[in-house]
């Protein structure tokens, strides 16, 4: 008796532990994402977390012009790639990095720090590996309500990485060998 009165309480208590913790799970206010994309030969895995513009004005306020932006949410976004590759014509070898960006009215610098864990403020003082400059796309009446990264225009030797949100777009070339 006293046996199946401890397995009856073992019992209670896991399910009173699995309500308390579904009562406790929310939706993440941004969501976390993950893509992969096969560019030539590549590999590129990105994960980070996608804001919402829930009427915000958001370039220029939310994320301020000419500083560093963590580009996402909630976490470091991570890019990693298996082999060396160019970005706007520059070296990258393969590896995993913090993926910052430093948006402008007229271009973007797109940084590319060795991945660390830890704090996003971490980086503010370190070197980039990585810095390209781009051009912003004003994407005029249509608008990505939510953070958005995917590669587009994909070659056997190329393709673009699209940073997207609110009216704008940032493409970022890639070269894969």
């Amino acid at each position: 008796m006293k046996k199946l009165l401890t397995a009856v309480l073992a019992f209670a208590f896991f399910a009173f532990s699995l309500t308390l913790n579904a009562q406790d799970e929310k939706a993440a206010p941004s969501p976390f994402s993950k893509v992969e994309q096969k560019v030539g030969t590549t590999d590129f895995t990105v994960e980070y977390s996608r804001p919402g513009v829930k009427d915000r004005k958001v370039f220029g306020e939310l994320v301020p012009y000419d500083k560093r932006w963590r580009t996402g949410a909630n976490a470091v976004t991570k890019l990693t790639i298996n082999k060396d590759i160019k970005v706007e014509g520059k070296e990258l070898p393969a590896g995993t990095y913090a993926l910052f960006t430093t948006p402008g009215t007229s271009k973007w610098d797109v940084h590319f720090f060795e991945y660390g864990e830890g704090s996003p403020n971490a980086y503010n003082e370190a070197k980039p590996k990585l810095t390209v400059s781009v051009m912003p796309m004003n994407l005029g009446d249509v608008s990505v309500e939510t953070f958005l990264i995917f590669f587009d225009q994909l070659r056997d030797e190329s393709g673009t990485m699209m940073l997207a949100w609110d009216n704008v777009a940032v493409p970022v070339n890639l070269m894969v060998k």
